[in-house]
């Protein structure tokens, strides 16, 4: 299935933006579906966690043991104090583990106006037994967006939150906010203390895209990079990396040059790989003929962030979707999801030579509501994590 870039992807971000709030394009009351947006991460004791809401909106962790991983424990539910917990799509819980201890758990409370909300936090100081009261990750509290947060620790255990933010069109004047300001905007904060306190709001770039995920990896040198979907003059939406912490400006990373007026509803991904430059995957165009036609690419970036030539490839699937990307020295990781009607395909793409070759590989396959798929490494073992209503399968990578 051949999907042109222009029109149908169009009114799907369209629809999807207004989909993530519960409502069809127009308005109407769409059909409930489980909130299946998770994430998940290995402890340092090699434990598989899992963090989601259930049935009932309630927020929970699980963990599996390094063992059996497919042995999950009882889903353990974390007090949120109340709070609507988004986890639809790529708006979804995080949690990342500290360097003594710490256990965060993150999430985006809606508020009352649409496609607003506030970043919350959940802090444990032992190991994730307890967790602390929410509070606000962000020091502006207006009702606007503040969402799709990501959040990581960096190689001297600063806790850093990245997230999207339309502060600045809000204050932009009304001409102004339909004219030049494009998408919305990157901002991120720092805590020094696990997530207790947080510094002050940092803008990291003007003009993102307003509802794809922003991907987070760790160099060499310890050092967080971001990267994200963002919006060029006059209005491309293409991708950008930066390195946190540091005062350098955004490079561009990827150049579809797709002309959309609407988000794609997909981020991209991230990953170091061995030589010091980086993996990522993302979904944008590609030239066909006369024709754009949408695909989910890879390709390899140089340390700054800047893409390699002609490292750029396209995924050997048409129907790909929300792919993510690992790597473990020379072994690389890409997987995603591959829909046909109510039939969904796990897949991947193993690389045992830095990324220079890859073997497909179909991994699993079920029908009805499924979550985007999840990697995670720990001591030289790779899984790939997928849930559904039923259960949540863990694959081991083989390479």
């Amino acid at each position: 299935m051949r999907r042109h870039a222009a029109g149908l992807l169009l009114g799907l971000a369209l629809a999807g933006a207004a989909g993530a709030q519960g409502h069809a394009a127009h308005g109407a009351p769409r059909a409930a579906r489980p909130q299946l947006g998770s994430s998940v991460a290995f402890a340092p004791d090699g434990r598989l966690w899992l963090v989601g809401v259930d049935a009932q909106g309630q927020l929970f962790v699980q963990t599996a043991p390094a063992p059996a991983l497919q042995s999950w424990s009882a889903p353990r539910r974390l007090d949120t104090a109340g709070d609507v917990v988004a986890a639809d799509g790529e708006n979804r819980p995080k949690l990342a583990f500290g360097p003594q201890g710490q256990v965060v758990v993150s999430y985006t409370q809606p508020r009352a106006r649409p496609y607003t909300g506030w970043i919350r936090l959940l802090r444990s100081t032992d190991g994730g037994q307890t967790f602390a009261a929410p509070h606000t990750v962000h020091a502006d509290r207006q009702e606007i967006t503040h969402r799709f947060e990501s959040i990581a620790f960096d190689g001297q255990g600063v806790l850093h939150t990245v997230w999207i933010d339309k502060r600045d069109l809000e204050s932009a004047p009304r001409v102004e906010r339909k004219s030049s300001y494009r998408g919305a905007a990157i901002y991120r904060n720092e805590s020094r203390d696990g997530g207790l306190t947080f510094g002050p709001d940092h803008k990291l770039a003007d003009h993102s895209c307003e509802c794809c995920r922003i991907a987070l990896a760790r160099g060499d040198d310890g050092r967080l990079r971001a990267m994200w979907r963002h919006v060029y003059e006059p209005n491309v939406r293409d991708h950008a990396l930066a390195v946190l912490g540091t005062h350098a400006a955004p490079v561009r990373a990827t150049y579809d040059g797709w002309q959309v007026d609407g988000c794609p509803h997909h981020g991209p991904g991230l990953a170091p790989a061995h030589d010091g430059g980086w993996h990522t995957v993302w979904f944008g165009i590609r030239r066909s003929g006369d024709e754009d036609v949408a695909a989910v690419r890879y390709a390899r970036l140089d340390a700054d962030g800047s893409p390699r030539a002609p490292s750029v490839r396209v995924l050997p699937d048409e129907a790909a979707e929300h792919a993510d990307v690992l790597a473990d020295g020379l072994r690389v990781a890409v997987v995603w999801r591959s829909v046909a009607g109510a039939r969904s395909t796990l897949k991947a793409w193993l690389s045992a030579d830095g990324g220079q070759t890859f073997t497909l590989r179909e991994l699993a396959q079920l029908s009805g509501d499924n979550d985007h798929p999840r990697l995670a490494q720990h001591a030289g073992r790779m899984v790939v994590v997928w849930r559904n209503p039923q259960e949540v399968q863990v694959h081991e990578l083989r390479f």
